[in-house]
Protein backbone atom coordinates (compact mmCIF):
# COMPACT_ATOMS: atom_id res chain seq x y z
CA UNK A 1 0.00 0.00 0.00
CA UNK A 2 1.23 3.50 -0.83
CA UNK A 3 -0.05 6.38 1.27
CA UNK A 4 0.96 9.78 2.61
CA UNK A 5 3.42 9.68 5.48
CA UNK A 6 2.02 10.21 8.95
CA UNK A 7 3.67 11.07 12.30
CA UNK A 8 3.65 7.35 13.20
CA UNK A 9 6.09 6.78 10.28
CA UNK A 10 8.79 9.02 11.75
CA UNK A 11 11.15 6.30 12.98
CA UNK A 12 10.86 4.21 9.80
CA UNK A 13 11.51 7.29 7.64
CA UNK A 14 14.51 8.20 9.81
CA UNK A 15 15.90 4.69 9.31
CA UNK A 16 15.60 5.05 5.53
CA UNK A 17 17.14 8.54 5.62
CA UNK A 18 20.17 7.01 7.37
CA UNK A 19 20.45 4.39 4.61
CA UNK A 20 20.46 7.13 1.95
CA UNK A 21 23.11 9.08 3.87
CA UNK A 22 25.29 5.96 4.03
CA UNK A 23 25.17 5.52 0.24
CA UNK A 24 26.02 9.17 -0.31
CA UNK A 25 28.78 9.17 2.32
CA UNK A 26 30.43 6.14 0.71
CA UNK A 27 30.30 7.87 -2.69
CA UNK A 28 31.21 11.39 -1.56
CA UNK A 29 32.73 11.44 1.94
CA UNK A 30 34.02 14.94 1.21
CA UNK A 31 30.40 16.17 1.15
CA UNK A 32 28.31 13.76 3.22
CA UNK A 33 28.84 12.96 6.88
CA UNK A 34 29.11 9.36 8.04
CA UNK A 35 26.22 9.75 10.49
CA UNK A 36 23.19 11.93 10.89
CA UNK A 37 20.16 12.60 8.78
CA UNK A 38 18.87 15.14 6.32
CA UNK A 39 16.05 16.53 8.48
CA UNK A 40 15.34 16.94 12.18
CA UNK A 41 12.24 15.26 13.56
CA UNK A 42 10.58 18.68 13.78
CA UNK A 43 11.37 19.41 10.15
CA UNK A 44 9.99 16.01 9.13
CA UNK A 45 6.72 16.66 10.96
CA UNK A 46 6.43 19.97 9.08
CA UNK A 47 7.18 18.29 5.75
CA UNK A 48 4.61 15.54 6.43
CA UNK A 49 1.95 18.18 7.23
CA UNK A 50 2.64 20.47 4.25
CA UNK A 51 0.47 19.75 1.17
CA UNK A 52 3.21 21.18 -1.08
CA UNK A 53 5.78 18.64 0.18
CA UNK A 54 4.02 15.29 0.15
CA UNK A 55 5.91 12.26 1.36
CA UNK A 56 4.57 8.94 0.17
CA UNK A 57 5.44 5.71 1.94
CA UNK A 58 5.21 2.13 0.75
CA UNK A 59 3.88 -0.06 3.55
CA UNK A 60 3.70 -3.85 3.60
CA UNK A 61 2.87 -6.06 6.57
CA UNK A 62 2.68 -2.96 8.78
CA UNK A 63 6.24 -1.86 7.92
CA UNK A 64 7.35 1.12 5.88
CA UNK A 65 9.66 -0.29 3.22
CA UNK A 66 10.21 2.80 1.10
CA UNK A 67 9.40 6.44 0.63
CA UNK A 68 9.32 9.25 -1.90
CA UNK A 69 9.84 12.81 -0.68
CA UNK A 70 8.26 15.23 -3.16
CA UNK A 71 7.84 18.98 -3.55
CA UNK A 72 5.50 20.90 -5.81
CA UNK A 73 7.46 23.79 -7.32
CA UNK A 74 5.92 26.66 -9.26
CA UNK A 75 8.21 28.30 -11.80
CA UNK A 76 7.55 32.00 -12.27
CA UNK A 77 10.58 33.75 -13.76
CA UNK A 78 10.37 36.35 -16.52
CA UNK A 79 12.26 34.19 -19.00
CA UNK A 80 10.59 30.85 -18.20
CA UNK A 81 7.17 29.43 -18.87
CA UNK A 82 4.96 29.39 -15.74
CA UNK A 83 4.83 25.66 -14.98
CA UNK A 84 4.47 23.44 -11.94
CA UNK A 85 7.09 20.75 -11.44
CA UNK A 86 6.99 17.82 -9.09
CA UNK A 87 10.49 17.54 -7.67
CA UNK A 88 11.46 14.20 -6.14
CA UNK A 89 13.73 15.21 -3.29
CA UNK A 90 14.46 11.64 -2.26
CA UNK A 91 13.29 8.13 -3.12
CA UNK A 92 14.48 5.20 -1.04
CA UNK A 93 13.65 1.53 -0.66
CA UNK A 94 14.82 -0.26 2.47
CA UNK A 95 17.92 -2.28 1.63
CA UNK A 96 16.21 -5.39 3.10
CA UNK A 97 13.25 -4.98 0.70
CA UNK A 98 15.06 -4.27 -2.57
CA UNK A 99 14.32 -6.35 -5.64
CA UNK A 100 10.55 -6.34 -5.04
CA UNK A 101 9.83 -3.45 -7.45
CA UNK A 102 8.89 -1.14 -4.57
CA UNK A 103 10.87 1.71 -6.13
CA UNK A 104 9.01 1.31 -9.42
CA UNK A 105 5.67 1.27 -7.61
CA UNK A 106 6.56 4.42 -5.68
CA UNK A 107 7.73 6.13 -8.87
CA UNK A 108 4.54 5.24 -10.74
CA UNK A 109 2.46 6.50 -7.80
CA UNK A 110 4.38 9.79 -7.80
CA UNK A 111 3.92 10.04 -11.57
CA UNK A 112 0.14 9.63 -11.22
CA UNK A 113 0.11 12.21 -8.40
CA UNK A 114 2.04 14.69 -10.56
CA UNK A 115 -0.44 14.21 -13.40
CA UNK A 116 -3.35 14.75 -10.97
CA UNK A 117 -1.75 18.00 -9.84
CA UNK A 118 -1.37 19.23 -13.41
CA UNK A 119 2.43 19.17 -13.29
CA UNK A 120 4.39 19.85 -16.45
CA UNK A 121 7.22 17.51 -15.45
CA UNK A 122 8.95 15.53 -12.73
CA UNK A 123 12.54 16.37 -11.83
CA UNK A 124 15.15 15.12 -9.40
CA UNK A 125 18.87 15.20 -8.76
CA UNK A 126 20.96 12.05 -8.74
CA UNK A 127 24.58 11.86 -7.63
CA UNK A 128 27.07 10.42 -10.13
CA UNK A 129 28.47 8.30 -7.29
CA UNK A 130 25.16 6.39 -7.26
CA UNK A 131 25.04 4.60 -10.63
CA UNK A 132 22.29 2.26 -9.43
CA UNK A 133 19.97 5.20 -8.89
CA UNK A 134 20.89 6.65 -12.28
CA UNK A 135 20.06 3.36 -13.97
CA UNK A 136 16.78 3.09 -12.06
CA UNK A 137 15.62 6.57 -13.07
CA UNK A 138 16.59 5.97 -16.69
CA UNK A 139 14.56 2.73 -16.60
CA UNK A 140 11.62 4.82 -15.34
CA UNK A 141 11.90 6.92 -18.51
CA UNK A 142 13.74 9.93 -17.09
CA UNK A 143 16.30 11.81 -19.18
CA UNK A 144 18.93 14.37 -18.18
CA UNK A 145 17.56 17.92 -18.06
CA UNK A 146 20.85 19.67 -17.39
CA UNK A 147 24.29 18.86 -16.01
CA UNK A 148 25.75 20.32 -12.84
CA UNK A 149 29.56 20.34 -12.75
CA UNK A 150 32.20 21.00 -10.13
CA UNK A 151 35.95 21.60 -9.84
CA UNK A 152 37.81 20.16 -6.87
CA UNK A 153 41.44 20.53 -5.84
CA UNK A 154 41.92 24.11 -6.94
Amino acid sequence: MIRKAEPKDLEAVNCLLRQVLKVHHIGRPDLFRAEGKKYTDEQLMGIFANPDTPVFVYEADGNVQGYAFCALQKQDACNLEPITTLYIDDLCVDEAARGKHIGSKLFEYVKAFAKEQGCHNITLHVWDCNPGATAFYKAMGMKPQYTSMELLDM
